[in-house]
């Protein structure tokens, strides 16, 4: 990517989906900020912080995702997506093609990309398949965890309910991921948390003309992953199979 002397500009109302919603820890860092100039050749940089920084870019589009900062049916270019964020377009062009695979945006010649528009059953459908492999997972593990290693998984149920608590929807989809994917790493199976999270990322999109989920819906799903864990802290197999199906069920509404 190139480098150079960053432009003195406004900041765009944009500029708030790599700040205000990304962690700090995703931020586009300063030092690979701006645009190139004819007189300054670019200094060389290696591969892997071009792909430090096409990660941070990929990690703050998916957060505006979530927040609903990148609109459904709405296309966007990767050079107008590059300049808000202050890189070049060639890292916001490289994410955009991995949100394209995972069927978050489509592809729009000489254009751009497009944030696909989904609907009710696409939603419905992703959580009766996300039932399918968690459910049985978590009532086995249920059986066969002891309880210090669910006490361990305390501190990503209380992060999602911080999250909810103050509206953050891009921290609590984060949250809500790092969760199941720490009951599902339980199993041992690799293989199945990325099916498994992936599923669940593809859930965490907006739907196209909807509104967003309501600040009380946020909270009441951050109280079930509580639940669940004072469940399966309590080996109570009761519980536990009615508060996952109910988790998901709920999804599906």
């Amino acid at each position: 990517m190139e480098q150079g002397r960053a432009r003195e500009q406004t900041r765009p109302p944009y500029a708030s989906v790599a700040s205000a919603t990304t962690p700090a820890s995703l931020r586009v860092p300063e030092q690979v900020r701006g645009e190139h100039t004819h007189s300054e050749p670019p200094a060389p940089r290696p591969a892997v912080q071009r792909h430090s920084v096409r990660g941070q870019i990929l990690e703050a589009l998916r957060a505006a995702l979530v927040d609903g900062q990148l609109v459904p049916g709405q296309v966007y270019s990767a050079p107008a997506l590059g300049a808000r964020f202050g890189v070049s377009a060639t890292p916001v062009r490289e994410a955009m093609q991995q949100l394209a695979v995972e069927g978050a945006v489509e592809v729009v010649p000489n254009r751009g990309f497009r944030v696909s528009q989904r609907g009710p059953r696409e939603l419905a459908e992703l959580a009766e398949v996300r039932a399918l492999i968690e459910v049985p997972v978590m009532l086995r593990l249920a059986r066969t965890v002891p309880p210090a290693r669910w006490c361990a998984l305390r501190p990503l149920a209380e992060a999602a309910v911080a999250a909810a608590a103050v509206g953050d929807r891009a921290r609590y989809a984060e949250s809500d991921r790092a969760f199941h994917s720490a009951v599902l790493a339980l199993c041992g199976n690799e293989q199945l948390v990325m099916v498994a999270d992936d599923l669940h990322r593809r859930s965490q999109w907006p739907l196209g003309k909807t509104p967003a989920t309501h600040h009380a819906d946020l909270l009441a799903d951050a109280a079930e992953h509580t639940a669940l864990l004072d469940a399966l802290i309590a080996q109570d197999l009761t519980a536990v199979q009615s508060l996952v199906r109910e988790h998901f069920t709920g999804a599906e509404s």
